[in-house]
């Protein structure tokens, strides 16, 4: 099977990978039809790192997929270094597929003298000579706006919705916002389920210290209540698993996880095996090795989300109507990643 997915006669496609996470690239070639581009990379002995194609690239539509796991600037440079590559050998459009974007948190400004890092990745890209950017749940939504051309920002939303309602019991169901950033996301996700009841916690943020934040309440009924909380990411689970232990002395019936980006770093999972979640779903947006899975863990795959954007993409279709949910020949055969 080619590497180049034939489109029109005179369109091709081509999928690459870094070396962050093959497997996902992989997943993604087999529901595009195709396979990934054979690509040579190695470091050198001081760290630098080597990046050639061993296919001409020449005219082709390439998609570059590689997520910012750890170590995430090692990532994110060889992805600039392969885009870099790609525009030299003539492609004739480049797009950086970031099943995760790394820095995206980093959006605005709290104090003086602090850095916007999320505008500074999404430049470094564009210089580098990517022609768009697909994504998929943006800590911030108007980060879009950060790039100087096309930004396909994917939802996991309609996969996660999916698996939902087809394991958990609706009726006495409802969704919680882990803060007020969130609630208008939490607001679609109750619409979608059929016009649940809403709740949030109020927490604050120490802008001076990473991953610190504190629950001071809760908004809304959730006594004796199934509580799905749905947030976009889990890092090293502090907050998330406060919110947990907020709810269930609340006296919630049950507590759910949702999160599309399950980074599950430093404490992680140690926190989020004593925190007392029903379950915990997440999308492998970034790696999630066994080593970190629990028994109450499900991991979705992303794949079938990223190939159904990427062949919107191709072939100029509207990727905005994969927010309604994924096409027919793209729903997964196996959704666990």
């Amino acid at each position: 099977m080619s590497a180049i997915l034939e489109g029109t006669p005179d369109k091709r496609l081509a999928l690459v990978t870094g070396r962050a996470y093959p497997e996902q690239a992989e997943e993604t070639a087999k529901y595009l039809g195709t396979t990934v581009l054979e690509t040579t990379a190695y470091d050198f002995a001081n760290g630098e790192m080597y990046i050639r194609f061993t296919e001409p690239v020449r005219g082709a539509d390439v998609f570059v997929m590689q997520s910012h796991t750890e170590p995430i600037n090692t990532w994110v440079m060889e992805q600039l270094i392969m885009i870099d590559a790609l525009k030299r050998a003539s492609a004739r459009s480049i797009t950086a597929v970031c099943p995760f974007m790394g820095y995206s948190r980093q959006d605005k400004k709290h104090q003086g003298r602090e850095p916007i890092t999320a505008r500074l990745i999404f430049d470094l890209f564009r210089t580098a000579g990517a022609d768009r950017i697909m994504t998929v749940d943006l800590h911030a939504a108007q980060e879009q706006g950060f790039f100087n051309g096309p930004v396909d920002h994917l939802t996991a939303m309609p996969v996660l919705l999916d698996y939902v309602r087809g394991h958990l019991p609706l009726e006495n169901t409802t969704i919680v916002s882990p803060d007020a950033g969130r609630i208008k996301v939490s607001e679609q996700w109750a619409a979608k389920l059929g016009g649940l009841p809403l709740a949030f916690i109020h927490k604050t943020r120490d802008t001076t210290r990473p991953n610190c934040a504190e629950a001071h309440g809760i908004i809304g009924d959730v006594a004796g209540r199934d509580c799905v909380v749905v947030d976009d990411m889990i890092d090293t689970a502090g907050t998330i698993c406060e919110a947990v232990r907020t709810l269930n002395n609340a006296g919630a019936a049950s507590v759910t996880l949702v999160a599309t980006h399950g980074l599950l770093s430093g404490p992680a999972v140690e926190r989020l095996s004593q925190c007392g979640a029903r379950e915990i779903v997440l999308m492998d947006t970034v790696p999630v090795p066994e080593s970190k899975r629990l028994p109450n863990m499900t991991v979705l795959s992303v794949a079938p989300l990223l190939a159904a954007g990427i062949r919107s993409v191709f072939e100029s279709g509207s990727v905005s109507t994969l927010l309604n949910g994924l096409p027919e020949d793209m729903r997964p055969r196996n959704i666990y990643a």
